[in-house]
């Protein structure tokens, strides 16, 4: 048995890899090794351009860095043959990429070790049939004992042990019986919506969900492999695709090599529109239409529903009071097939909110503090964030999807807001539905407990650059110059987020001031009808006017294919996305940061947090 270690000290890493370094786990502690080992680290986005497992090993750790260099080498993972691969805490964060789990395991990487596991890359793993343990179980197999599989599913659910004993979802055949649902007295949100309490695995009807052009062509090609070529899907008009991801790609220079793997992605998502008659939304003459989990907030998700697509921000549907999540390719292929998906309830934590925020911040504030938190004490880890109390009033539904947005970053499972009126009316506004409201019993039991947030004591702050745990306050900053404020994404290019910008710049402008010489200033819209909204208001010569860079909706530079990213590791970006992993949007320092500061850090060319007296 051959392990590889994945330790803090990266020169152990190389040792091992290239020099054949032996480390056991008995001369090592948990807090030697890795934590919160990202998707990005494991397969960068140029990775996840291919499909097939060859191409996909190859680089697998291209996102591991030390002193400018990758720590793995192409096929350093892959020509190592080990059997065993061993990190620290909560392991695979960051987005559902499916590819970040298939590239340990098409090196022939059997188990992996961790003290935990982010819930997608958990779920994934199961999927494809990889064994995950403890450092206990590598410990007692170093001393040569045997260790059964049974051992290694015994934290999992009866189904997941049955997909993982089976090598894989696709390889388990039948249905294995699921308990029936059942609702109880007293639930959480999400026990309402899946009808069965929290442990409980149920075989669940899937209301929505989508792909886009990092995904649909590895889920075209594993519906063909298992069902034939003129395979079928339940409910097509359920499913969606969006041209998203990469509509920015051809004007991001580090992204020229992989051009033509970024149009055959593009090529295969509308081979796979058209077999499945999915619903389209492609790019049409180069425009996408927006960024897909905004469009589908906007379009069709409705509360109570199962939303569940490619994506780990998915979960930006629990600002309506759905419960949405994202999976792999493999999940994704399967409930497209069954219109069904195996679910296990998962379990939750409440956020009360009370008060109300200050001018000066906004959700992403709020999000920014429970990140520094809550997530460090391990109590948002795979449940399910629930926010309700007299204070969600006073937060707007786009706040609320900022809210549920980031919940993925908090390594949750999902995000979800209670349904009240404000939800009501905002949903009548948009389409035709007879919304109800949704709101959680009093009695109803949390395992991660109940938690009082005064949204009155929420202050500005950013998470700096690495992680989006690593937070601090404006205030204890100190002087941070930047060269790059980028206004945009999911997370922050709806439109309540366009109208704080518009707030800013117009104040600014007030004062004859315009976006600092040294910065550029960009904004991009998530959706087009967030897009003709703002120019129907004037904003968008607004923004122009004081020399923002205004640009069409689409993913950009928060999946780094896109204007916003850095060119240089010297150069700072301050942004409202959600994720500042190093390298996800450029070589340089990313710190997150609600519109409001991102706005006005614009002007001063330096992070400040916003005044709302200073800018009267």
């Amino acid at each position: 048995m051959k392990v590889l270690y994945l330790t803090k000290d990266l020169e152990l890493i190389k040792k091992q890899l290239y020099e054949g370094l032996v480390l056991r786990m008995k001369d090592l502690r948990v807090d030697d090794l890795l934590d919160d080992i990202n998707t990005d680290t494991m397969t960068p986005a140029w990775v996840c351009f291919d499909y097939k497992p060859e191409d996909i090993a190859v680089n697998a750790y291209a996102g591991l860095m030390h002193r400018g260099e990758r720590v793995f080498k192409p096929r350093a993972l892959l020509d190592g043959h080990y059997d065993v691969i061993v990190s620290g805490h909560r392991k695979g964060t960051g987005s559902s990429r499916e590819h970040a789990a298939q590239c340990e395991r098409f090196c022939g990487i059997r188990i992996a070790i961790a003290a935990s596991f982010a819930p997608i890359h958990e779920k994934n793993n199961i999927n494809l049939g990889q064994l995950m343990g403890n450092h206990d179980l590598l410990l007692r197999l170093e001393a040569g004992e045997q260790v059964s599989i049974d051992e290694f599913c015994a934290h999992l659910d009866p189904i997941s042990q049955a997909i993982t004993k089976a090598g894989g979802l696709f390889r388990l055949r039948g249905v294995p019986a699921c308990a029936e649902a059942s609702a109880g007295e007293v639930l959480t949100l999400v026990e309402q919506i899946l009808g069965a309490p929290a442990g409980q695995t149920i075989f669940r009807e899937v209301n929505g969900g989508y792909s886009h052009e990092f995904t649909s062509a590895q889920v075209h090609e594993f519906l063909k492999q298992e069902f034939g070529a003129d395979y079928k899907i339940q409910h097509p008009e359920r499913f969606a695709v969006f041209e998203d991801h990469l509509i920015y790609a051809h004007s991001a220079q580090s992204m020229a090599p992989f051009a033509e793997k970024i149009h055959k992605l593009a090529e295969m998502q509308r081979v796979f529109q058209k077999h499945t008659g999915v619903r389209d939304y492609l790019a049409k003459d180069g425009v996408s239409p927006g960024i897909c989990h905004e469009v589908a907030r906007e379009e069709f998700v409705n509360p109570g529903d199962l939303i569940l697509a490619t994506d780990s921000h998915t979960c930006m549907a629990g600002g309506v009071g759905a419960l949405g999540y994202g999976v792999g390719a493999t999940e994704y292929a399967a409930l497209l097939h069954a219109g069904k998906a195996l679910v296990t309830v998962p379990e939750s934590i409440r956020f009360d909110l009370v008060g109300q925020l200050s001018p000066a911040c906004t959700a992403k504030d709020l999000v920014l503090q429970i990140l520094d938190s809550f997530v460090k004490q391990g109590l948002t880890l795979n449940r399910v964030m629930e926010f309700g109390g007299p204070g969600l009033a006073s937060i707007s539904p786009d706040e609320r999807a900022t809210l549920c947005n980031m919940a993925t970053e908090c390594s949750a499972r999902s995000g979800i807001c209670e349904v009240d009126q404000v939800s009501v009316e905002w949903l009548s506004e948009r389409r035709s539905i007879s919304a109800q409201r949704l709101v959680a019993d009093a009695n109803a039991h949390y395992a991660g407990g109940r938690h009082e947030i005064d949204l009155s004591q929420v202050v500005p702050r950013v998470a700096k650059p690495g992680d989006p745990t690593y937070g601090e306050l404006i205030s204890k900053l100190g002087e941070v110059p930047i060269d790059i404020a980028y206004a945009g994404s999911c997370t922050a290019g709806k439109y309540d987020d366009i109208a704080y910008y518009a707030k800013v710049v117009s104040a600014y402008l007030d004062k004859g001031q315009k976006v600092h010489e040294r910065v550029k200033f960009y904004i991009q819209f998530g959706s087009q009808s967030v897009k003709e909204w703002a120019a129907q208001k004037g904003w968008i010569e607004l923004f122009q006017k004081a020399g923002a860079i205004v640009l069409e909706p689409g993913c950009g530079a928060c999946i780094g294919c896109g204007p916003g990213v850095s060119e240089n590791k010297d150069q700072v970006t301050v942004s409202a996305i959600n994720r500042n992993f190093h390298g996800r949007s450029g070589p340089g320092k990313l710190y997150l940061a609600s519109p409001l500061t991102v706005a006005a850090s614009a002007f001063a060319g330096r992070i400040i947090a916003y005044d709302p007296i200073r800018c009267q």
